[in-house]
């Protein structure tokens, strides 16, 4: 079963890091990984960039957003490398989309679509996906574990190929 229990007994056994930069999530994936015991062995660092300023101030590249708007996967890949290098970090997450709400600041993109990416040894795994919960709660709850699960089988992958 994939839980973040088991993704960070298997960091910790790897001696591997992560960091996340989340937006619409906001602190979902670090409050779920800190819950856990040992989370201070393999989180470095993790920021809430809801604005498009403190994204662009963490590293991501304001052409990015600009030309593919902050909500894109191009953006989260952007979020997922630089948060990796701020950190120093075996792994990056970035995560940017619209939950339960229009932004005025941002008229880009669907409503409730979410783009997640991460960065793991000089490669990107995507997640592009739509929720459809009532409570933004509820939608970040379904985005921890697709995280979790696309995490798992990163490492789990990986780990077949060694």
């Amino acid at each position: 079963m994939k839980t973040f229990k088991n993704i960070i007994k298997e960091l910790t056994k790897r001696g591997e890091t992560i960091a996340t930069m989340e937006s619409c999530t906001g602190g979902g994936i670090a409050d779920a990984i800190t819950s856990i015991e040992g989370a201070s062995e393999v989180l470095k660092f993790s920021a809430v960039t809801y604005s498009n300023e403190y994204k662009i101030k963490m590293g991501v590249n304001k052409e990015v957003i600009d030309t593919y708007s902050v909500y894109s996967i191009e953006t989260a890949h952007e979020m997922a490398l630089n948060i990796s290098k701020f950190a120093n970090s075996d792994i990056g997450i970035g995560i940017t989309g619209k939950l339960n709400r229009a932004d005025k600041n941002n008229n880009f993109g669907k409503d409730n679509e979410v783009f997640i990416s991460i960065y793991y040894k000089n490669k990107y795994y995507d997640i592009d996906i739509n929720v459809d919960k009532k409570s933004r709660k509820e939608n970040k709850k379904v985005i921890i574990e697709i995280i979790i699960n696309k995490l798992g089988d990163i490492l789990w992958a990986e780990k077949l190929t060694k």
